[in-house]
């Protein structure tokens, strides 16, 4: 297979190319400076030029940028795998979610994968659209759980943790192989993949096993500060559970 994938300067993404080059797949990135994801004409003629077996779109861009990747692969029968994210769901109603629960969102984030969510699905019935949550690394660098706690002991000393939230959350490389897992199946739907889906782990607890993990040595503070469950929950997808990994 050969696969492009947007959003390789990000966190995630590069965890996909390495799953897929390890899975004897070829990965291309898209490069921003060379083809603007708001000229129409230039996505389409390097799409035509890559001729890719599948496209992973995990970068940021507008939802035209979304369809139009989603509606060339469905028009040439390549395989589409699109990231959403936990918050489609605002705290209200509390979860654990379901793919086929009402999308509540009450911030601009899951505002816009809402709207690129949407523009997928009419743009190509054959997509896959991946919700995600908070994704775990365990080194200093990029968007990521461990990254956050690192600064904010760093600044505080301490990390106030919420006992009362189970957060959706999975390290990048679980994440990235229930991406490559989806493509290859190539059944088109709205998936989740969550790792504390089932282990259902409180927050205060996935940092405290985080810490002993990486030998980081936060203190942990324990609190009651914010209640959610925002797991995803859906069967149909394999994924390491955090109980396992953590």
């Amino acid at each position: 297979m050969r696969a492009l994938i947007t959003g390789l300067n990000g966190t995630l993404a590069p965890h996909v190319k390495a799953a897929l080059e390890r899975g004897g797949h070829a990965v291309v990135g898209w490069e921003r400076a060379a083809v603007a994801p708001e000229d129409e004409a230039a996505c389409a003629a390097h799409l035509e030029e890559v001729s890719p077996d599948a496209v992973f779109h995990l970068g940021m861009g507008g939802e035209g940028w979304a369809a139009r990747l989603a509606g060339f692969c469905h028009e040439h029968g390549k395989r589409f795998v699109f990231t959403s994210t936990a918050m489609v769901f605002a705290n209200e109603p509390d979860g654990p979610h379901r793919v086929g629960d009402e999308r509540t969102a009450d911030e601009d984030y899951g505002k816009y994968k809402i709207r690129c969510e949407d523009a997928i699905a009419a743009a190509s019935p054959s997509a896959v659209v991946v919700r995600i949550g908070w994704q775990i690394g365990d080194e200093r660098g990029g968007n990521h759980m461990f990254e956050h706690l690192s600064k904010q002991h760093e600044a505080d000393g301490q990390i106030g943790a919420s006992a009362r939230w189970t957060p959706a959350c999975s390290f990048m490389a679980d994440t990235a192989a229930a991406l490559m897992e989806l493509a290859e199946r190539g059944e088109p739907g709205v998936y989740h993949a969550d790792s504390n889906a089932v282990s259902a782990l409180p927050f205060d607890e996935i940092v405290r096993r985080l810490s002993a993990k990486t030998g980081a040595g936060w203190r942990v503070a324990a609190n009651e500060d914010f209640v959610r469950d925002q797991r995803l929950l859906d069967e149909r997808v394999s994924i390491a559970a955090l109980d396992g990994r953590l």
